[in-house]
Order: structure tokens, then C-alpha cells, then sequence
């Protein structure tokens, strides 16, 4: 690990400052002070935002839930009103990593890194949720732009997500056990406007597939999804699966999805 120093700012105003002046955020840690071990990222200085408590916090707001960027995994996954409102929101929180990922990862560090694995990014475009941010608000179909990027500008900083409830959802997942990220993950919800489903895992970044999107808004049913064929022409294809296997996850976990939504 190279030298850095530690800045602790208490409030979002201060965090921004040092974000803008290009000290690096440092939410939950759980990427970036492994990276920082490999030597493979060397910021000079970091902004701890663990002591910023206008990021904490979760709360409801008519008919969805806000939750702070410094949420735990934990935190999300524990909450009595979304595992009652939201229980597959709290399923995926709670099957995030292994229990120091959980402990210490936030929602807000998760999505601004935006891995092509993660979990949150998948909740985040299924539910159609809007990123909080401290210039503006972003929806999530205009958030994620490919392979560990996305819309946040220097020095923007997400505050919270804004989750709306579904009237059902499901997460289903194929881990990969080396790693406990997701070689795919479908995320699922339907909504009076219809129904959203986001892939994580398979490509270079969490996308919808309008296919299945199209037929399950036709018929909420697993031999819907079934009945749709997957492209595996822009699917990742690795040591861990090709790109065929994944387009079959992906036609496989969407129908365990829609049971698991229909109870």
C-alpha cells in the first residue's frame, strides 16, 4: 500500500470540498482498501465518510424507501419496514459477500463503484430508484454507463437511493464461490407500469433485458421467461463460465425469480 493521508469530515459540505480538491471517498472500503493493498489504486488522500451522519439513516416516504449511501448491507437487510414492504430488497442485502462484506459495505459505496458483479446495481435498475446525489437526482436507467462507471461527476457524491415498492420482486442468484459475487444475478419487479428486470454478473455492467421485460408484462409467469431466448453474443465469457452458460443463467434464474415473486 502507497502513503495517503486521512481526512474524517463530519459533514457533507466538508466531504464535497475534499472530494472536489480530489481526495478519494471511502465508504464501506470493502474494494477500494483491497485495491489499495494490491498497489493497484494509489490515491494520495482519502475522505472517510463513516462520521457524516446526513448519509445514515433509512426512512419511508410515501411509497418507497430512502436509504442513506452510508447504509450497511446489514442495516438494509435487518430493517423490519422494508423486510415487510420490500423482503426482496432485504434478500439481497442479506446475501451480499460473507459477514465482514455485510458488516461494513454501505449501498452508496456499492453503486458508485458499480462493479459488473455486485448485487445493488441489479436493485437499484430493477426498481427503477432514483440516486440521490448532492447536485441532483439521476435515475437509475440514466446511472449506470458500463464497466465500473457511471453518471456521478467529480466531486458528486450520492447521499441516498431512493427505492419505490414494488408490488412484488424477487433476487435470485448463482454465486460464485470463490469470490461470493454473483456469476449472474436477476433482479425482478413489477410495478403498475410494468415489469423491470436487471441482470448483473453476465456482461460488462448491469443491464435490463427488454425481452423478458416484454414477455413477463404479457404473462407474470416462469414459462413466459421461458419461452424467451437469450443472446449470449454480449455476454462475458471466462475461466468461471462462457457466455452461452450465462445466457442460459439468465433464462434459468429469471424463471426461479418469477416463482419466487409469485410466492
Amino acid at each position: 500500500m502507497y502513503a495517503f493521508t486521512l481526512e474524517r469530515p463530519t459533514t457533507l459540505a466538508d466531504a464535497v470540498k475534499l472530494a472536489a480538491a480530489g481526495a478519494k471517498p471511502l465508504a464501506g472500503g470493502q474494494t477500494l482498501l483491497a485495491s489499495m493493498k494490491l498497489r493497484l489504486s494509489a490515491p494520495e488522500q482519502l475522505a472517510d465518510l463513516a462520521g457524516i451522519k446526513e448519509l445514515t439513516g433509512i426512512s419511508k416516504a410515501g411509497d418507497a424507501f430512502v436509504i442513506g449511501a452510508m447504509s450497511r448491507h446489514l442495516e438494509v437487510a435487518n430493517n423490519a419496514e422494508i423486510k415487510a414492504a420490500y423482503p426482496a430488497l432485504a434478500d439481497l442485502a442479506s446475501r451480499i459477500g460473507d459477514r465482514q462484506v455485510r458488516a461494513m459495505g454501505t449501498l452508496g459505496g456499492s453503486v458508485a463503484n458499480n462493479d459488473p458483479a455486485a448485487c445493488y446495481p441489479s436493485a437499484v435498475l430493477g426498481s427503477g430508484a432514483t440516486i440521490v446525489t448532492n447536485k441532483r437526482e439521476i435515475a437509475a436507467d440514466d446511472f449506470f454507463l458500463g464497466l465500473f462507471t457511471t453518471a456521478l461527476e467529480d466531486g458528486e457524491l450520492i447521499k441516498a437511493i431512493r427505492f419505490p415498492v414494488p408490488q412484488r420482486a424477487a433476487y435470485v442468484k448463482l454465486r460464485q464461490k470463490a469470490s461470493n459475487f454473483p456469476l449472474v444475478g436477476v433482479f425482478l419487479a413489477q410495478y403498475a407500469s410494468g415489469v423491470r428486470v436487471a441482470i448483473t454478473g453476465a456482461g460488462n455492467g448491469v443491464f435490463r433485458h427488454k425481452g423478458l421485460e416484454d414477455a413477463l408484462n404479457k404473462a407474470f409467469t416462469p414459462e413466459s421467461a421461458a419461452g424467451v431466448k437469450i443472446d449470449a453474443s454480449d455476454l462475458n465469457s471466462d475461466l468461471h463460465a462462457s457466455a452461452d452458460y450465462r445466457a442460459n443463467l439468465i433464462s434459468v434464474l429469471t424463471q426461479r425469480a418469477v416463482a419466487k415473486a409469485l410466492g
